[in-house]
């Protein structure tokens, strides 16, 4: 099979123009035809959103350094399954590729790129192909087209029902860039797209994408406040003179007043006019429109679309009143970590898992437990632990078997219990000979008896 989807990622690169078959399947070609159903093109809007939202917009880079600096904290690991219920953690020489992606890279900087171009991008490609599979490559997603087949031929307005993701092609310098493309099969390629888009069959979209106008405001204001200061830091003013002043004379006034109360090192001078000019104050200074507390509000919007709470990331709406009390605090930590941090390492192994298989029996998964941020959660699972063993110590003294007192309590199945027939002395009457405690076949026969 992969032979067969190897020849035919080549017959995309060299046939991209009509609907061809191939082996009894139908494929279409990589061109980013947007009406095309089997092809998602990332989308040409990851530049723009880089270099007018992440590098220009304070608040954007603030909530998305936040999301950067704790995703990429997590370790991988192996994590064992039992019965389909999780077990320990263990590692083995296989994960070394996650720990050393490429040269002089870590997991912390691999993360931090799929992150990146997810929140950007709307999704992250990492590649391990077949001739190197001794590292990992960072795709950049807008020159990346996902390439889907189907045994049927497609429909132009609907994918079809049995659409595979067959792989992707990559556009070294992107699609205008004149260099042929890259095939790169569906498993040689780590697809993550945290935000699916409803509108597609596997492509992600943008956190951004719903507040490009909170965005877009939020640059406003800024350029509004920067404005009132270059502008003199005063409220806005109309001055009058009277009808029989010329036009020479009036642009020769206009000149001396700028040169002498515009700008900040002017502001606060006080103003004199002479020949009956007359002063009228038609604007608000910022205190009058409460100015903190509407680029505030844009800024909390803007947090609560990348999933970091305005307390993390430090913004303005989060750093007054009780939101600072250690109680909201944390609480605000665990929000950011139940409902940000957690789905995006989960998302993240199960995209890495395609190229990174784990052993029998066991799944690829994200070690927490040395990331300080999370600390508070450690000693919330340190209590759930003493509970636990208080409640293993109190069944085990009932009489039950240690070995499935341990699973049941784990597996959280008390029907997983089994009595060993030992019964507490506050059980057992005055005087009362204790019942005899069972034997194994095992140990009869070490005892010398007959099973």
């Amino acid at each position: 099979m992969t032979n067969l989807l190897r020849a035919a990622g080549r017959l995309l690169a060299t046939r991209h123009d009509e609907l061809h078959g191939f082996q009894g399947n139908q494929y279409w070609g990589y061109p980013l035809s947007s009406w095309r159903p089997n092809e998602e093109g990332i989308g040409s809007d990851f530049t723009n959103l880089v270099s007018q939202a992440y590098k220009a917009n304070a608040i954007v880079f603030a909530c998305e350094l936040t999301r950067i600096a704790l995703f990429s904290e997590a370790r991988f690991q192996w994590r064992q399954l039992r019965k389909g219920r999780p077990g320990d953690l263990f590692g083995t020489d296989d994960l070394s590729i996650l720990e050393r992606p490429w040269p002089g890279g870590t997991t912390g900087d691999l993360l931090a790129r799929m992150l990146q171009d997810a929140d950007f991008g709307g999704s992250a490609f990492v590649a391990r192909p077949e001739e190197r599979p001794d590292r990992l490559m960072r795709l950049r997603p807008d020159w990346v087209t996902i390439v889907m087949g189907s045994q049927d031929a497609p429909d132009e307005a609907n994918v079809a029902m049995d659409a595979d993701f067959l792989g992707v092609m990559y556009h070294p310098g992107g699609q205008g860039s004149g260099r042929a493309a890259i095939p790169l099969l569906a498993d040689e390629v780590a697809h993550f797209a945290p935000n699916p888009d409803p509108l597609a069959a596997y492509r992600g979209v943008s956190w951004l994408t719903p507040i490009l106008s909170e965005i877009q405001a939020d640059r406003s204001a800024t350029a509004h406040k920067l404005a009132f200061f270059t502008n003199g830091a005063t409220p806005q003013m109309v001055v009058t003179l009277g009808a029989e002043v010329k036009p020479e004379a009036f642009k020769d006034f206009v000149a001396k007043l700028d040169a002498g109360h515009r700008g900040v090192s002017n502001a606060y001078r006080t103003l004199v006019l002479g020949g009956g000019a007359s002063v009228n104050v038609v604007g608000k200074d910022l205190a009058q429109l409460d100015f903190k507390a509407t680029q505030g509000a844009g800024e909390t919007r803007i947090a609560a679309a990348s999933g970091v709470h305005p307390v993390v990331a430090a913004l303005s709406e989060g750093m007054a009143g009780s939101s600072l009390n250690a109680g909201n605090f944390n609480a605000a930590k665990r929000l950011v970590a139940d409902r940000t941090l957690r789905p995006l390492w989960r998302g993240a192994c199960a995209a890495l898992a395609n190229i990174v298989p784990a052993p029998s029996g066991a799944e690829l998964w994200f070690d927490e437990r040395d990331i300080s941020f999370l600390q508070e959660d450690r000693k919330d699972a340190a209590e759930i632990e003493q509970i636990k063993a208080a409640t293993i110590r109190q069944l085990v003294d009932g009489g039950f078997d240690p070995k499935t007192v341990i699973a049941a309590v784990e597996a959280e199945d008390m029907t997983m219990l089994r009595h060993t027939g030992m019964l507490s002395v506050q059980l057992q009457a005055p005087g009362a000979t204790p019942p005899a405690r069972p034997i194994s076949s095992q140990t009869a026969l070490e005892a010398g008896g007959t099973p």
